[in-house]
């Protein structure tokens, strides 16, 4: 498979409603989509989940358009590779920069699908064709807005409910969600934003069946984590602080988490992700598929790496319509009443890209072509 061509665009998507974590809210989402073709015309399309500033991680959409159009893109275009998988050791090079590697790596994945005429969830191995969907709902406004938006979310089948945290919106907030739903399967987020000097306030959590808390300390911690385990009942699941298979390795035998957020961004792609994976499956520490409010895009190709074996809970592959007026992709993803997604059997991504309201909303967008 000979990568011919690359092409990069951003394009801006409002959102039907803001999405409040402790970093901040977000109304539109910048993304950057990557296509990629071969020399016979076949393409793919991957999407680099960073987002509008760099407060996730180191990351940020412009971070990511620089390194792709000043390293990346020329150091894979008119390469050939026997496989996708091969992808992320010709950008070995360059150091991080995973969720820009990721939108050329997942496009790669696409287009061998593509080519072979088969899903890429069959290609990267899945294990299952329905996948169970949860939700990750947002700070809002009001504690009453909150309970609403869980109503929503309830009726509509979802099967795991994740709310945003941060000081001065937990304890209390999970106590009244705990209170008007007893029987859901709940989590929290906290996205980094408390320390171990907080270890009194995660053992009040304790106390409302909680399936988990995501990333309650630093972005780049193991070591205290590990010692906030041991001292909670409630799993601690690790986000920010797994890039790698090899991080997921070190935080499982430091019992620094009992469960692992994988996001194809965060690790670079389908390639580590799959290892991350298995690291994790080896070791008995169940995973699931991390959201990053991606287009249809990066939404299907969640979907396909949550077919993997190990990912055993729900993740945050939700409906389209969740966050989109309008996708960029037909169909739109869309959950059961079951809570459930299908995944398609058609080649690729299982989904058609709706090339002219991606050019409508493209703002910018660069190529880059092999050399005859």
């Amino acid at each position: 498979m000979k990568i011919a061509h690359i092409e990069i665009r951003e394009i801006r998507l409002p959102l039907v409603h803001f999405f409040e974590t402790s970093f901040g809210r977000t109304t539109e989402r910048r993304i950057l989509l990557a296509r990629v073709r071969d020399a016979d015309g076949a393409e793919g399309w991957g999407e680099c989940t960073a987002g509008e500033g760099p407060f996730y991680s180191e990351e940020w959409i412009e971070s990511a358009w620089t390194v792709i159009e000043t390293y990346l893109a020329p150091m894979t275009v008119g390469r050939e590779v026997e496989s996708a998988a091969q992808v992320w050791d010709l950008m070995r090079a360059v150091r991080g920069n995973r969720m820009a590697k990721a939108a050329i790596e997942t496009a790669c994945w696409d287009l061998e699908a593509r080519r072979q005429g088969v899903p890429v969830w069959k290609l990267l191995g899945g294990a299952r064709s329905e996948i169970a969907s949860g939700v990750s709902i947002g700070i809002q406004d009001s504690p009453e807005a909150l309970l609403e938006k869980i109503e929503r979310e309830v009726t509509a089948g979802y099967k795991r409910i994740k709310i945003k945290i941060k000081p001065g919106w937990d304890v209390k907030i999970v106590e009244r969600v705990r209170a008007s739903f007893p029987d859901i399967r709940l989590s929290v987020d906290a996205n980094s934003a408390y320390t171990l000097a907080d270890v009194p306030l995660f053992k009040q959590l304790d106390g409302f069946d909680l399936m988990m808390a995501e990333q309650p300390l630093a972005y780049d911690d193991m070591v205290n984590h590990a010692a906030l385990q041991r001292q909670i009942e409630t799993p601690i699941c690790l986000d920010e602080s797994i890039r790698s298979a090899e991080d997921a390795r070190k935080a499982i035998e430091m019992g620094a988490c009992k469960i692992i957020n994988v996001k194809l961004g965060r690790v670079g792609g389908h390639s580590e992700a799959r290892r991350v994976e298995r690291v994790s499956r080896e070791r008995g520490i169940p995973v699931w598929c991390g959201g990053m409010l991606e287009s249809g895009v990066g939404r299907a190709h969640n979907i396909a790496m949550s077919t993997l074996e190990g990912f055993t809970l729900p993740g945050d592959v939700s409906a389209s319509a969740r966050y989109w007026e309008e996708e960029i992709v037909e169909p739109p993803i869309t959950v059961s009443p079951r809570g459930t997604i299908r995944v398609s059997d058609e080649p690729g991504l299982g989904v058609e890209i709706k090339h002219k309201r991606i050019d409508d909303l493209t703002v910018r967008r660069e190529s880059f072509t092999a050399a005859p």
